[in-house]
Formats: C-alpha cells, structure tokens, sequence
C-alpha cells in the first residue's frame, strides 16, 4: 500500500495542499519531523529497509529554490513540488547518500515554487525552458497531489516559457484535456520490457508508456522519447533493437513527426550496489567490471569503446526505423 505512513512537518499544515493531503490521508498514522531532508528513524534504517521505506510519504516545505544551468533540453533544472518517488529502478541516481533519498518527498509551497519560474520567464529576452522533473516522476507525484493539472494550467496562460519533465508512467490521463497552451514538454523515458522488468520496479510497461506518448502528441503537447538509462546488459542488441521495432510498430504517425531523442548511458555507483545487495538480492547485477570503469568517488560509468559502440548501434537502428526523428544528444 502506498503510503503506509505520513512524516511532516509541522508547517506543512501551514500551506493548502498541506491541509488537502492531512485531510486525503487522515486514516494513515501521521508523525512529525523536524527535517524532510533529515529523518534520523529512517536514517537508521538498514539497506534491506529500502523497499519498506518506498512505502512512507514525507510532507514539508521546500526551502532550496537555486536554479541550476541546463544545456541539453532546457535552460534550468529548477526545484519543484517533489523529490524522491515510490517506484524502486536499481540506478535511480537520486539513491545518492543511502536512507536520506529513498522516499517521496512533497513540497506543498507549490506557490512560491510556480510563482517564481513565472517571474523568470516574464523577465527574459527570449523563451526559457524549465526543467520541473529532475527531482522526481511528476506523473506519479500527480497521483498524490493532482500537482501536474494545476501547474500545467497556471503556466499554459504566460505569454513566455516552457516547462518541460520526464516521466516512466502513462497516467497521463488527468492532463490530456488541459489547455496547455503548447507550453508543456512531456519526455517520454523508455527501455526495453526487458530492462523494465529487471531494472525498474513499480514503473509503467513499456507498452503502456507508448500508449501514453501517443495520446499526449494527440491532445498537442510537444513531446519527447528518453533512451535512459541505456543498460549495457547481456544482448543488449538483440533488446534495443527490438525497443527501436516496438517504437517503430506502435507511436502514431504525428508522434513521429514530431518528436525527438535524447539517450544517457547508465552511470551506477558504490551505493547503488550496497542498497541492492541487500535491498533486492535476487535483482539483476548491475555492475560488470569487464564493462564498466571508476568515474568520480564511487560511481562507474561504461568504458569509452562499450560506450562508442553503444552509441553507434542505436544511432544506426533509429536512422533506420524511426528517420528523421532527431537525437538531441547522447550522454
């Protein structure tokens, strides 16, 4: 069940999705906390806790509002409604300091957060783009808070911007309808069923999150497909080229048209494999060592040739099934 259990801050109540949420889970065991970003009874916990804790929901003010330089699909990544998420994929690079990133994390000062990319937006010489989901799934975030209609609305009337996220699941159903006004980029991420299956846990089928794709180009949201992570796993061809067939087989002839690419090779880490281990011990290892080499304290990232014939596999496969769909970059 998710959530099993709420940890809030006392001034969360303060805010009117603090008092929503209070309200959405009154029957849930509700415990205060001085810190969302410090919860020293889940700090304790240990690794194998990892799934458990997916289950609690965190409710406190966003504190942290500096945006962050951005030059692959938008201007800024800019702190948004939440952090965290419930959905338990094996790389997620916001496992970052073991117990401290496990849990969804929401912020209820929706206000202040929204308020202040407005004003950036209307101060700029030119159309900026804003990055609201690197933080979290906000898809999945909307479910507890129906955050993404409200957002999505209060900036589809500015004159200037973009807001622009990315999601792994096809609960889009509550935003197609929405006037947008062409001010809102969902990137789909995608993966083999493969991958899905063994890697990302609690996400959408592949099949689904196409499904979602399509009904998202049709209701005139621009839109985008996220190859990421790429995992390097055994035939690895065999289950890319068969991800680049089914997205050949299954987007519509506008999703087609009009959309683009970005690919990231998975980056794993010290940590990653320590909650693993334990958290998941029949789960797929990650980690290959004929593969992949150091990069920074504690993580790894895939040699430079795996990596380069990597790249020019999917490159090749797209050119060939999807043509001109144009791939922003690959990292």
């Amino acid at each position: 069940m998710f959530p099993d259990q709420v940890f809030y801050e006392a001034a969360a109540l303060d805010y009117e999705l603090g008092k929503q949420l209070k309200q959405k889970f009154s029957d849930l065991p509700w415990t205060e906390i001085i810190s969302h970003n410090n919860i020293p009874v889940l700090r304790e916990n240990p690794n194998s806790a990892f799934p458990k804790m997916k289950r609690h929901l965190i409710i406190g003010v966003r504190k942290t509002h500096k945006y962050v330089p951005n030059h692959k699909v938008s201007d800024f990544l800019v702190p948004y409604t939440s952090s965290g998420c419930s959905a338990m994929c094996l790389y997620c690079y916001l496992v970052c300091n073991y117990n401290k990133c496990a849990y969804l994390r929401l912020f209820v000062n929706r206000e202040q957060m929204l308020g202040k990319i407005v004003r950036t937006a209307k101060a700029a010489q030119d159309d900026l783009t804003f990055e609201i989901g690197s933080n979290s799934d906000l898809v999945l975030e909307n479910t507890v808070t129906n955050n993404l209609p409200w957002t999505i609305e209060g900036f589809g009337s500015q004159p200037k911007g973009f807001l622009t996220f990315p999601t792994k699941f096809d609960m889009v159903a509550p935003i197609l309808p929405l006037d947008h006004g062409g001010r809102t980029i969902v990137r789909m991420s995608v993966n083999p069923e493969f991958v899905i299956k063994k890697t990302e846990f609690g996400t959408s089928p592949l099949e689904n999150r196409v499904r979602a794709i399509n009904d998202l180009c049709e209701a005139g949201y621009k839109t985008g497909l996220l190859i990421a992570p790429v995992v390097l796993t055994d035939s690895w061809q065999v289950h890319y080229a068969g991800l680049i067939d089914t997205l050949a087989d299954t987007l519509s002839a506008k999703a087609k048209k009009t959309m683009f690419i970005e690919i990231i090779f998975m980056t794993y880490s010290f940590v990653h494999r320590a909650i693993n281990n334990e958290a998941f011990p029949n789960a797929t290892e990650l980690y290959d060592k004929a593969l992949m080499t150091g990069r920074g304290r504690g993580k790894y990232c895939y040699r430079d040739p795996v990596r380069a014939q990597g790249e020019q596999f999917l490159r090749s496969q797209i050119a060939a099934k999807l043509g001109n769909m144009p791939i922003l970059y690959v990292v």
